[in-house]
């Protein structure tokens, strides 16, 4: 029997109430504050209840959502929620003077941020009838991403983000806080004891793969290459010799290059380290593709780097690669090879072990490529039962977001039922609750990895997957995702009480009525 929300703003025995989401949302109340709700928990519910109350005080809401699917998806949600409120949808494809009477006639906007910090930037309107302004997937809030500067023309109203991770690196968490000016962090997970009796099982296992030969040559020779480019880097004092030459060391190696470059020190020197770094990336690119992807997705970039020695003006590095004997012994193996990354043959293997003892099943695969995403959708269709569709971004020739929306809707009523996602899908949608989630491969990410791990086990026990081949850069990601997550709540825990000792904003925020709210049974 649930008890549910009641609010003269909250349709009726709509919303059930939960005693950490009224907690979560008389803090909102009262400061500015970041909350942390793993995925499934109810984050727009804590939303739902903060907005009622600044509602019935005669305030606008203002809720930012970083793409549009997320707020159609926002729209129906409160749409459905609130009473006796008129809710709209706003965003870059309106016309100037039509958002700006959204704004006007309307009393919960729903929002893409860069479209209002254009328009506050023009000066169309302001937020001075706003008493909330929201923002969902507010780790985003760093650099120069708009909510940043929305958050400058908001002095009065309260600040509500939220976020299923924010991340382990304390100095984007705290350049966050500081952006979206809050003053207060409420986090909760799974194993807190006013949350966990809402908490489903998910059962997380982790599945090794060995590299087939043909694969461990292609790696071992991109490798020895990376060492010889490597070297030369460090003999010409470009490199720190005490660090491996990783992806990260070389992007650095890049920037330091291109910052002298800006200095106009535009000496052969300059030019050949930035030769030799371009190189040492590249290799290390397809390195990745070879241990965790396959021979699809390196027989792909092999032919772009090729292509790319015939362009007009053609790439210095790629040039150098294609030249080198080595490399010339790398295209042969991906032109005579027979073999895939034994990794499809393993999801094919799980996917078809769980449609066969539930045919009423719902899987989403995770892979970090698009190359990748199609050589699985062709070899899961292949199986008995299976529905599959590609949920992909909208670069590239990819997915319109309305076509997203519209898959997402074909999966929640079971017209498809394996979602094969890039990272697309693992940030905010309502992807309804899936019984199995595959990691094609570990990503190096907390965020991306709590994301991804949270498409399950919302509504019932779930089950993660998660591919890993041996001693590849599959368990180096693994590591790191693990620490960083392992870092997080320690490094929150500690920024929140730095917080607590920042003085507020002057906002009024009247009296609370939460303590009033009436509780009926069902």
């Amino acid at each position: 029997m649930h008890t549910y929300l009641s609010h003269p703003r909250i349709v009726p025995d709509t919303v059930e109430e939960r005693t950490y989401q009224v907690s979560m949302a008389k803090g909102c109340l009262k400061r500015d504050t970041l909350i942390i709700l793993p995925t499934g928990l109810g984050k727009t519910v804590v939303a739902l209840i903060v907005m009622a109350e600044v509602l019935e005080k005669g305030k606008k809401v203002l809720l930012l959502a970083p793409t549009k699917p997320l707020v159609d998806q926002h729209s129906m949600t409160f749409s459905q929620w609130l009473k006796d409120t008129k809710v709209a949808v706003m965003n870059g494809n309106m016309a100037p003077e039509r958002r700006s009477r959204v704004i006007e006639d309307n009393e919960v906007i729903i929002a893409t941020p860069q479209a209002v910090a254009n328009d506050l930037e023009n000066e169309r309107y302001n937020l001075r009838d706003f008493g909330l302004v929201i923002y969902d997937e507010a780790h985003r809030g760093v650099g120069n991403y708009a909510y940043t500067s929305i958050a400058e023309y908001n002095p009065y109203g309260i600040s509500m983000g939220m976020t299923a991770s924010p991340g382990s690196e304390y100095e984007k968490v705290i350049e966050m806080c500081h952006n979206l000016c809050f003053t207060r962090i409420d986090m909760r997970s799974d194993d807190d004891p006013d949350v966990s009796p809402y908490v489903f099982d998910t059962f997380v296992k982790r599945v090794q793969v060995n590299l087939p030969k043909d694969l461990t040559d292609v790696s071992r020779i991109l490798n020895e290459m990376v060492l010889d480019y490597s070297d030369d880097l460090i003999k010409m004092g470009l490199m720190n010799p005490n660090r491996p030459p990783t992806t990260s060391h070389m992007l650095q190696v890049g920037s330091m290059l291109q910052a002298r470059l800006r200095n106009r020190e535009k000496s052969n020197y300059v030019y050949r380290g930035l030769v030799l770094q371009s190189m040492c990336v590249k290799l290390l690119h397809a390195k990745g593709l070879a241990e965790t992807q396959g021979m699809t997705s390196l027989r792909n970039y092999i032919k772009k780097l090729m292509d790319e020695t015939l362009e007009e003006k053609p790439s210095k590095s790629s040039k150098e690669l294609v030249e080198r004997k080595e490399f010339r012994e790398i295209i042969r193996i991906c032109k005579e090879s027979k073999v895939e990354h034994p990794k499809i043959s393993r999801i094919m293997s799980l996917v078809s072990q769980r449609m066969d003892s539930n045919p009423d099943s719902k899987i989403m695969v995770f892979a970090q490529y698009r190359d990748t995403c199609d050589l699985l959708v062709d070899k899961l269709s292949t199986i008995s039962g299976a529905n599959v569709e590609k949920l992909i971004g909208q670069s590239k020739g990819g997915l319109k977001q309305k076509e997203q929306i519209q898959m997402l809707e074909r999966f929640r009523n079971g017209d498809c039922n394996i979602l094969v996602s890039t990272s697309v899908g693992e940030e905010g949608l309502d992807i309804s609750s899936t019984d199995l989630v595959v990691f094609y491969e570990p990503v190096p990410s907390e965020i991306r990895t709590i994301q991804r791990r949270g498409r399950t086990g919302r509504k019932n026990d779930g089950e993660v997957v998660i591919l890993v081949a041996i001693n590849t850069m599959d368990e180096a990601f693994e590591r790191t995702a693990e620490d960083k997550e392992e870092k997080m709540r320690s490094r929150l825990e500690k920024l929140n009480y730095e917080l607590s000792k920042t003085v507020t904003k002057p906002v009024d925020r009247g009296q609370l009525n939460l303590e009033t709210f009436i509780h009926r049974n069902a």
